[in-house]
């Protein structure tokens, strides 16, 4: 069947599901919209949060954290958005893509109508998987881009006011915020590996996209248990906010290059072990 396919005049397998078509089709879903929508709201709801409850103030024993900053500058705004969201909300809408790829067409019962068009698997996968990890770098992007809009027309242009004590220039603290998004992006790969997994293990959308969720809380408590000593530094979660070594005066690089070596590995065994089951699975939906 194959090689009638590839000898049909006209047919290019890399012409099949363009990226684009892809990409058209999820930005039109609610789910993204609805998604799109919560995480632009974030940023008003934490500016009334602290028109009503006030200026943030120091701590236990005077200990200045980023929540202490948040008002300090549009940065430091961004900044404490990110914080407030990376442990879970930004994991949601991660999960949301890509474990509502595969898994969406098959409750749909339109899987089978794709690889009978004829789509390959192999390009089916890649297609959904590039634009469900674009549209997650989308999300987490367009968080501290709201954040800083919003944090600086309430609080001003300002340096950003690092915990630690000091602060950097507005034009240095850029560069800065952009490196945080960057590794909070990569640290979130093993959650889409996860979800992508699970996508094509499963005809429930929900079952995927809660189970990688759950998967990452499990990862999370896993890490608050001290008495697993070094073997939580294979563990994700361990270094879900090394990005902090990023708003030091001298910016850190070894638990972030840490964090994204372990990510980048689970997240690759992950998308080798999805690529391997659906190629050999019964397609049924």
């Amino acid at each position: 069947m194959s090689a009638l396919i590839e000898s049909a005049p006209g047919y290019r397998t890399r012409r099949t599901l363009p990226l684009r078509v892809e990409a058209l089709r999820q930005l039109k879903r609610r789910r993204t919209l609805a998604m799109g929508g919560v995480l632009a709201a974030l940023p008003f709801i934490l500016v009334a949060a602290f028109a009503i409850g006030g200026t943030p103030d120091g701590g236990e024993n005077n200990r200045v954290t980023l929540i202490d900053t948040a008002t300090a500058s549009g940065v430091n705004f961004a900044v404490t958005c990110l914080f407030v969201s990376a442990g879970f909300l930004l994991v949601v809408p991660v999960a949301l893509f890509c474990g509502d790829t595969v898994a969406s067409e098959a409750s749909w019962s339109s899987l089978r109508y794709l690889l009978a068009a004829p789509v390959p698997r192999a390009r089916l996968l890649w297609s959904k998987l590039v634009v469900a990890l674009g549209m997650s770098a989308a999300a987490m992007v367009l968080l501290p881009l709201v954040g800083l809009a919003v944090g600086t027309a309430a609080y001003g242009w300002r340096p950003l006011e690092l915990p630690t004590g000091g602060s950097l220039a507005s034009a240095d603290a850029l560069p800065r915020l952009a490196l945080v998004v960057a590794f909070i992006f990569v640290s979130q790969l093993v959650t889409a590996g996860l979800a992508f997994w699970l996508s094509t293990k499963t005809d429930a959308p929900l079952g995927a996209v809660g189970g990688a969720v759950g998967l990452t809380i499990v990862g999370n408590v896993l890490d608050a248990v001290t008495a697993l000593g070094s073997w939580r530094d294979f563990l994700p979660a361990h270094w879900q906010f090394a990005w902090a070594d990023a708003l030091q005066p001298q910016l850190e690089w070894g638990g972030m290059l840490k964090g994204s070596a372990i990510s980048v590995t689970y997240a690759l065994i992950l998308f080798a072990l999805a690529f391997r089951g659906f190629s050999r699975k019964d397609i049924v939906s």
